[in-house]
């Protein structure tokens, strides 16, 4: 999960970084997950650039609050300052990036029933376990003293009250859906009135999603699974396509949004934990192309995730595409 880099010499200038800070120049390395490492760049510092065509940013946290979570939040809280600090010296086109940070997770409420035997090759002799589970279903979380369901650029104490908001603990469904979660964030929740205003026409839109399971995502309820769960091209499950057309549909092209998955790029162990195989987010990446970027959780540190995130923001914001 991570190290932390910054996409172009502008941004290495006005935060007043270096090797010693804990940033590397490896972008979108880990994790296999296409999109080339999305936005990121090249592993070396680019000259000085001109001012960024963006101005505004409106960024969406979508966290795992599974049981497995607890180190992943802390230490996402631990390396955010980092990220702000970037984006505090980044040199809009008209000033200094108007940018605004929410946070929801990858939970919705759910009754299912878990068969043991379900997908075995012999039957086992398992009752079924009835499941009803409760998630934020894309609410924005208002805590921590914030006035909004975000946190803008102007507020105060940016840095500890995201660390705070994003700590959402580990109570969650145990049915990781991050995709479906972010279009119930920026759609149902914004339609209904819940996350209303967070979303600037003229902003790019970001979205970075941290989780150690693969998406999930699904409509229906009262549904049985086995000891499987989800898996790539089951027609039980929300293709990573049905996100990328929501988006897409929602901000009005491609090149209006970007994204930063950090998951696992295969089953693996760090300091945080295990992780598993996140497949269908990696194909939400691959599928979205230039503006993404795949970071691995299994590095057990989020510095280098986070670092990829921003520099993939940054080439989008270079590239944004008009209003049409």
């Amino acid at each position: 999960m991570n190290k932390f880099c910054i996409a172009s010499a502008l941004l290495l200038a006005a935060c007043g970084v270096s090797d010693e800070d804990g940033f590397t120049g490896n972008v979108g390395t880990d994790g296999g997950g296409g999109g080339g490492g999305g936005g990121g760049g090249s592993s070396e510092f680019t000259d000085a650039a001109p001012p960024e065509v963006c101005s505004k940013m409106d960024i969406l946290f979508v966290i795992d609050d599974s049981g497995s979570m607890a180190e992943e939040q802390g230490n996402l809280g631990q390396n955010f300052p980092q990220f702000i600090n970037v984006l505090d010296e980044y040199m809009a086109a008209d000033g200094l990036l108007d940018y605004r940070i929410a946070v929801t997770t990858t939970g919705r409420d759910l009754d299912y029933v878990i068969d043991p035997s379900q997908g075995l090759p012999i039957p086992i002799p398992i009752p079924p376990l009835p499941m009803s589970e409760s998630g934020d279903n894309g609410v924005m979380r208002q805590e921590c003293g914030m006035t909004n369901r975000w946190i803008d650029r102007t507020d105060g104490n940016v840095s500890s009250t995201f660390s705070c908001v994003a700590n959402v603990g580990t109570g969650g469904p145990s049915l990781e859906m991050p995709l479906y979660t972010t279009q119930l964030a920026l759609g149902d929740r914004i339609s209904d009135g819940t996350n209303a205003g967070f979303l600037r026409e003229d902003a790019l839109l970001a979205v970075v999603i941290l989780t150690d399971e693969d998406d999930c995502s699904r409509t229906d309820n009262n549904f049985t699974i086995g000891n499987d769960q989800c898996g790539t091209n089951n027609a039980d499950y929300l293709p990573p396509s049905d996100t990328i057309n929501f988006l897409d549909t929602l901000t009005g092209s491609r090149g209006r949004w970007a994204t930063a998955v950090i998951a696992g790029p295969s089953a693996c162990t760090s300091s945080f934990g295990e992780a598993s195989h996140a497949a269908n987010l990696q194909q939400f990446v691959s599928e979205t192309g230039e503006n993404a970027v795949f970071s691995s959780i299994c590095d057990g540190d989020l510095s280098t995730a986070l670092g990829e995130a921003v520099a993939t923001f940054d080439a989008a914001c270079r590239t944004l595409e008009p209003i049409e």
